[in-house]
């Protein structure tokens, strides 16, 4: 059997047919693949960021609270000091006790 070139034409078309076929089916069969592989990362990620944005908000309580707080014990320090202010140290009250007791055996004599 000869082959001529108008049949070898014939066939190789009919390889490339076949070819080009194949490829296309193995492209649409990756793509759907990837589209699925990415499917799968974007709800991942999705799930990750809904997380992140729970313990955000939680933190963000959290931090609310802490003020509140501290602006208690502020009010409670401020509170303290002009109490401390109105009293008398223990230092003072040595020395007041000394000037009494001098006072005082000054009078019995």
């Amino acid at each position: 059997m000869e082959i001529t070139e108008g049949k070898l034409r014939e066939i190789l078309d009919g390889q490339r047919d076949v070819f080009q076929r194949n490829v296309d089916t193995q492209i649409v069969k990756q793509r759907e693949e990837y589209q699925h592989f990415v499917g799968i990362m974007k709800e991942d990620i999705d799930s990750k960021m809904q997380l992140i944005g729970e313990q955000y908000g939680t933190i963000k309580e959290m931090i609310g609270s802490l003020a509140e707080d501290v602006q208690i014990v502020k009010s409670d320090i401020e509170f303290i000091k002009g109490s401390l202010r109105k009293k008398v140290d223990y230092d003072e009250f040595q020395a007041l006790e000394k000037r009494v007791a001098t006072l005082e055996a000054k009078a019995k004599k």
